[in-house]
């Protein structure tokens, strides 16, 4: 199966196509049907509310596997931007962070219910906090079974380039009608040039596997720029590189918000979450945490 940018880019497409048409017909949720709640089973309640992760003195976090530099294993521990906020969150409970670094899914709904809610069939158990978790507010009046809370970044399609190529001016998309440009196969950024009016871009963009290949590619001289989320790309940055964020016409999934999911049955526990999150967001820990990793922070509107 592919990457995880590429099901990520699967699935902010299908939340926010889903939600332009349905805010084009109606208020948000005003068709929406309540789902059955889901009834825990023994294995899922069992260290799920806050005052047993506190008694315990740990608490479990699901992170998507070899997705860097969000979160990815080095030297046989996980690291990354998402691991380091975990750890901050669980400093604030004054508990333990463990986490579980899994596999994307095919959509968003499968990885909620798999890590937060239900559990997968075979290999493991939910965790306390789901992390990563894109954020739209008509997908989340939908998803009964979860809370979607501690919004912290805002992350948004970026160009990265060589400096030789374009000693002027960066790099806009309609320069792919000649420049050569790598994106990750099947990902948000390969999705808008392949849609480009005419087609007029394909025979220029290269797709490789993963966002750190066409970062590679780029570093090697292999293109003139590559295409994807600003954080990947400025985790690839060496030097005679260069990152910027164009506008992008026409790109109604130019950027979006990563936050969190807690099981809808320990609110308790989302409400702390979202505290430790947003005290991070307003004192700088945050910022702090992005600026270790070589990233530049945007963070949501403070509540």
């Amino acid at each position: 199966m592919g990457h995880m940018t590429r099901r990520l880019a699967g699935q902010l497409l299908s939340i926010l196509c889903v939600c332009a048409i349905a805010q084009a017909a109606q208020a948000r949720c005003e068709d929406h049907v309540p789902q059955a709640r889901p009834q825990n089973t023994a294995r899922d309640v069992v260290g799920q509310d806050l005052d047993t992760i506190q008694e315990r003195g740990y608490i479990t976090f699901a992170a998507y596997e070899d997705f860097p530099p969000w979160s990815y294993e080095e030297g046989g521990r996980p690291v990354g931007v998402d691991i380091d906020i975990g750890r901050l969150i669980a400093e604030d409970l004054g508990v333990e962070a463990r986490f579980r670094l899994v596999a994307p899914g095919e959509t968003l709904e499968a990885d909620l219910r798999n890590w937060i809610w239900k559990g997968p069939v075979v290999g493991g158990a939910v965790a306390n906090v789901m992390l990563h978790v894109p954020y739209d507010s008509e997908f989340a009046c939908r998803v009964e079974q979860v809370v979607f809370t501690g919004q912290y970044h805002v992350e948004e399609i970026a160009i990265a380039y060589r400096e030789d190529a374009y000693p002027e001016d960066p790099p806009v998309p309609a320069y792919f009608r000649f420049d050569t440009v790598a994106v990750e196969n099947d990902s948000i950024a390969d999705f808008y040039l392949s849609a480009f009016p005419g087609g007029q871009l394909s025979h220029n963009v290269s797709r490789l596997p993963t966002m750190a290949e066409a970062m590679r590619a780029l570093a090697e001289g292999q293109t003139m720029a590559a295409m994807g989320p600003l954080a990947q790309l400025e985790a690839g940055l060496q030097d005679g590189l260069a990152v910027h964020t164009p506008p992008l016409p026409g790109f109604a999934v130019g950027n979006w918000t990563a936050g969190v999911a807690v099981h809808f049955g320990y609110r308790p526990l989302a409400y702390a979450v979202e505290d430790a999150i947003y005290a991070a967001i307003s004192d700088g820990r945050m910022a702090a945490i992005f600026a270790a990793h070589g990233l530049s922070f945007r963070p949501p509107e403070l509540r």
